[in-house]
């Protein structure tokens, strides 16, 4: 899915930097791995401690071997621990999406390790690894608080460190090539697949439905997207449908597993209108979240969170809770718990982050070097260079 969201990114960006956002999603790629095999893995899977945090029993790897099980899913441990670890690299890549033209290599490359450690690691072992949320009931089938609300609200804090673009609202700035970026969201939705049915840990009847419940979301939300373009701007676009295709796989992915396919196509119907009006609350507002992680993976991932406590049901997983419309009241209440301590707690440790790097190596790249584009200034590299 990383090298789907690189090119969706790298197409929306201006052309000279480009290679810039499609660097730091590689980066990803690289990067969190080696944070994961080392010590990620535990933190995040390992023994409970306190409800916060794994303990170090897998540091290494240790006590994992090609014979281990895992003892929640009885899959092998190497495969859950490969599964879950593409959900890390993808977590940490949307965010590259907010702080686009911008940030410094560096500074990210620090960022991803940092952010990885001590935000990502701390809410996945809440909600899968046997932590505190987990304990009370809260639902995520496939990452609608672990990922996408926990990348949306500290893209939110990135951009507010780093500030705006130079230019932005003052000059139009186009998306540098619209076929890239629409390759890039089908790849996408091909990987979506896996990352949602893949979170059954098993072929069978409820990896159907989450397979079902991802394709109705996402075009419900594409045709609602488009609409609500449609009447708004007086024309649907190509980046319109593209984006309500991610605005419907984003909130359809906490749910996926536990809601039927009638709940899911009012799932994707209201994610693709909400998603496209939250996108302007960036104007309204002030800040410069260049390719709109905020409005669409936060406020999906939470509109996503939320609907799962209303329409989430033992009919289609026997292994889940019903939730509010099927007579679970609680649920929406556990739900909302899940919410509001993942916007708390990555807000504050990613800030915490950002003034760190702030006061050591800086977090911007200089004026000339954003008006000369990331690629040259950054990577001594040019997308497009054409020679006559």
């Amino acid at each position: 899915m990383t090298p789907g969201l690189a090119m969706f990114y790298g197409g929306l960006v201006r052309h000279k930097n480009i290679l810039s956002v499609i660097m730091q999603n590689f980066l990803c790629m690289g990067i969190v791995p080696v944070v994961w095999i080392i010590i990620g893995y535990s933190l995040a899977f390992g023994p409970d401690v306190s409800g916060f945090i794994g303990n170090l029993d897998y540091f290494l790897l240790n006590n994992i071997s090609l014979d281990t099980a895992n003892t929640a899913s009885n899959i092998p441990e190497f495969l859950f621990l490969i599964f879950q670890l593409m959900f890390a690299i993808l977590t940490v890549a949307l965010i590259t999406g907010a702080i686009a033209e911008r940030m410094k290599f560096s500074s990210f490359f620090i960022f991803s390790i940092l952010w990885i450690l001590f935000v990502y690691l701390p809410v996945c072992h809440w909600v899968w690894g046997g932590g505190w949320l987990q304990s009370i009931g809260a639902l995520d089938f496939a990452g609608g608080t672990v990922v996408h609300i926990n990348a949306g609200i500290s893209s939110l804090v990135c951009v507010f460190f780093l500030g705006r673009r130079r230019g932005w609202r003052r000059e139009f700035f186009s998306p540098n090539n619209l076929p890239i970026t629409l390759l890039g969201a089908g790849i996408l939705w091909f990987g979506w697949f896996g990352f949602n049915a893949g979170s059954a840990l098993g072929v069978n009847a409820v990896a159907v439905v989450a397979f079902l419940n991802t394709q109705i979301a996402a075009g419900a939300a594409g045709v609602s997207w488009i609409c609500a373009e449609w009447v708004y701007r007086g024309k649907p676009t190509t980046l319109g449908i593209a984006s309500g295709f991610i605005a419907g796989l984003v909130a359809i992915t906490p749910a996926a597993g536990f809601v039927g396919p009638m709940a899911s196509l009012l799932i994707g119907l209201i994610s693709g209108v909400l998603c496209y009006s939250a996108i302007f609350l960036k104007f309204k507002l002030k800040y410069d979240d260049a390719l709109d992680v905020v409005g669409i993976h936060g406020v999906g991932g939470i509109i996503g969170a939320f609907a799962t406590g209303l329409f989430a049901s033992k009919r289609w997983n026997p292994s889940g809770e019903n939730g509010l419309f099927y007579g679970n009241v609680d649920q929406i209440f556990i739900q909302l718990a899940g919410i509001i301590s993942v916007l708390i707690y990555a807000s504050i440790i990613t800030a915490i982050i950002m003034l760190i790097i702030k006061f050591t190596i800086g977090l911007r790249v200089d004026s000339e070097a954003e008006e000369n584009g990331l690629d040259i200034s950054e990577h001594s590299e040019d997308a497009y260079k054409i020679e006559i």
